[in-house]
């Protein structure tokens, strides 16, 4: 329940629901003041061009990720952790649910520092939408079975990030791991690794699915749908990370 109201109360923040906010707001601008109701139509206007263009959310998805760097230049960590990025539920050619293909790209790049490093793996994540499988169990079949890499820890409790920290700290600490490689898309390591090192890790970042491009045309200035997509990542993250924040300083 927790979990469908916070989704609940961000989603007027992401867009679209952000250019609907401003558009309620022309509207009732409007029934009061006619001839001033095209200030919040035409910021609606600028708002959702903007962010369904190609290059500003590029921009924005850049902002939040880390500069790359070589997880495997520091051989100091004892564990890779891997977080989940979503269910592909009912998956017809699978014969039941299975990850999502953001989750795969963070699996696969965690098989690969597995065959480097030859450190144990713990995947984590939870089944907030009342799934019968957790995500956890679904990315341990996708890693042992396509990736051939065995999976030693399994998290399956957790809600969201701030949980998939604070659970795996728990199976960890069990095992006397503290210094971790932390595997998940580049976009949202900055809130994730807040959230482990607050959890009490040490975190070695280990970005996966970075925002690049082939070159710039004039393409990357028309609207698209998946652009607007990844402009409203940046705002769950912004949000993610500000929530975060709260949640600290308030001793949650």
């Amino acid at each position: 329940m927790e979990w469908l109201i916070t989704n609940a109360v961000v989603a007027p923040l992401l867009p679209p629901g952000i250019v609907l906010v401003i558009l309620l707001a022309a509207v009732l601008q409007a029934w009061r003041r006619p001839l001033e109701a095209w200030k919040p139509v035409a910021l609606a206007f600028i708002v959702l061009y903007a962010l369904s263009t190609p290059f500003v959310a590029l921009q924005l998805l850049r902002w939040l990720e880390p500069a790359p760097r070589d997880p495997l230049a520091d051989r100091s960590g004892q564990a890779i952790v891997v977080l989940g990025g979503g269910i592909y539920y009912a998956a017809p050619e699978y014969g039941g649910d299975t990850v999502k293909s953001q989750t795969l790209v963070r699996l696969r790049y965690a098989a690969r520092l597995h065959r480097a490093l030859n450190k144990p793996v713990l995947v984590t994540g939870g089944a907030p939408e009342g799934n019968p499988a957790p995500e956890a169990q679904l990315m341990k079949e996708a890693l042992e079975r396509d990736f051939r890499t065995p999976v030693q820890w399994v998290e399956e409790r957790s809600r969201n990030t701030f949980e998939n920290a604070r659970f795996t700290y728990r199976l960890l600490d069990a095992a006397g791991v503290r210094r971790i490689y932390l595997v998940t898309h580049a976009r949202h390591m900055l809130r994730a690794r807040l959230a482990f090192e607050r959890a009490g890790f040490t975190v070695i970042p280990a970005p996966t699915g970075y925002t690049t491009r082939f070159g710039l045309t004039v393409l990357d200035f028309l609207p698209r749908a998946d652009a607007l997509l990844d402009s409203s990542v940046f705002f769950h993250e912004v949000v993610g990370i500000g929530w975060y924040y709260l949640r600290i300083a308030i001793g949650r």
